[in-house]
């Protein structure tokens, strides 16, 4: 049976003030338990179906005998009652959800963001919620719109395309709010981000320690980061090498295996083939890989390539990529506590900036 009430004293057993579930009853609020048969019931102390409960023997108290609040207890044990977290919220104006917005929900470093900010959200009750908004699609917007208003308690967005506007849209809801990656603004929010620009500079001298000179660049979406900063760390180490930056080598393409399909094969078809081609992320190193031997090019005997970020398919290809270890899921555990420590605590405080420590991971692509 569902009891409903807007009357606390007279429909519980027990003061309202400490019922478990600490019903919105005190807020007057609609609340609805399911208790399940008339039998079990009274075992409760709960009037049966058609019976008007009692309220305890002193409505003004706020505490209730021990012996109420055990068979209470008990019942709800029993039964498998599971509070109710949308009538929480009214009292609470809290939904006890963080999102988080990534461009491609198939990109295991995407997951792995996810993964981690699951693994601090659920021990402190809040539910990710991980949307998709590619970058090349009209879906940014229109995610942040939704998400705000269903009251998303904190967002946790990364830098692919989103706009100053949409991170200001955020803000004011009053939601938390965290970015991976760009310039720490007191205005908008968090900031937790890995040393792009030193990881790929430590990358590129690796490979001209190792001998190599002509030296290709496969980029993400143009302008779009975190691949204009992976490109200024190429740069920079080329530059301190004393080599030139080929900029007919320069191929910007999409965070994708597709991506760096296209991109190889235009690097590789040039006039003077490179030596090495660096690619802006593992996925696209994969791709640049099916290239080269698609063009009958031994890797890494007539061509090296390399990745960034070490996803899990990074160590499983053939050969397996060197690449720079991108910390994803303490990216997503830091980000979570972030937002964790500004809902839970007083929510007050400057901005803070996470940077987290990259690592090259050489193996037998390079």
């Amino acid at each position: 049976m569902t009891v409903r009430t807007t009357e606390a004293a007279n429909t519980w057993p027990w003061s309202a003030t400490v019922c478990p579930w600490q019903g919105a009853a005190r807020d007057r609020a609609e609340l609805s338990v399911r208790f399940g048969s008339d039998e079990q019931r009274p075992r409760a102390g709960l009037p049966r179906e058609g019976e008007q409960g009692r309220a305890g023997p002193d409505q003004s108290s706020s505490y209730t005998s021990p012996d109420v609040r055990a068979r209470v207890e008990d019942v709800v044990q029993r039964l498998g009652y599971q509070a109710d977290p949308s009538a929480r919220g009214l009292r609470t104006q809290r939904t006890r959800t963080l999102g988080l917005v990534v461009p491609d929900i198939t990109n295991p470093f995407n997951t792995s963001i996810a993964a981690g900010m699951q693994e601090i959200a659920l021990p402190h009750e809040y539910l990710t919620v991980v949307c998709e908004a590619p970058m090349d699609g009209p879906h940014l917007p229109a995610v942040i719109r939704q998400l705000v208003a269903r009251r998303i308690d904190g967002l946790v967005i990364g830098r692919y395309g989103v706009t100053r506007r949409d991170l200001e849209k955020v803000v004011a809801s009053g939601s938390k709010l965290v970015r991976l990656g760009g310039r720490l603004e007191t205005a908008l929010g968090d900031v937790v981000r890995a040393a792009e620009t030193e990881g790929m500079h430590d990358l590129v001298s690796h490979l001209v320690g190792r001998g190599y000179r002509r030296i290709a660049f496969i980029g993400g979406t143009p302008g779009v980061e975190p691949g204009e900063e992976r490109f200024a760390g190429y740069r920079k180490a080329l530059e301190s090498a004393g080599l030139p930056v080929p900029n007919e080598l320069v191929v910007w393409t999409g965070f994708t295996r597709e991506g760096g399909r296209a991109g190889a094969a235009a690097v590789l078809d040039a006039a003077q083939r490179p030596d090495a081609v660096v690619c802006a992320n593992d996925l696209i190193a994969i791709g640049a890989l099916d290239t080269a031997r698609a063009a009958g090019l031994r890797v890494p005997h007539d061509v090296a390539i390399t990745g960034y970020d070490d996803i899990e398919a990074a160590s499983l290809v053939s050969p397996a990529l060197t690449t720079v270890l991108n910390p994803a899921r303490e990216i997503g555990r830091s980000a979570a506590q972030l937002l964790v420590d500004r809902l839970d605590g007083d929510g007050t405080g400057t901005a803070r900036e996470i940077v987290l420590a990259h690592r090259l991971v050489p193996r037998e692509s390079a």
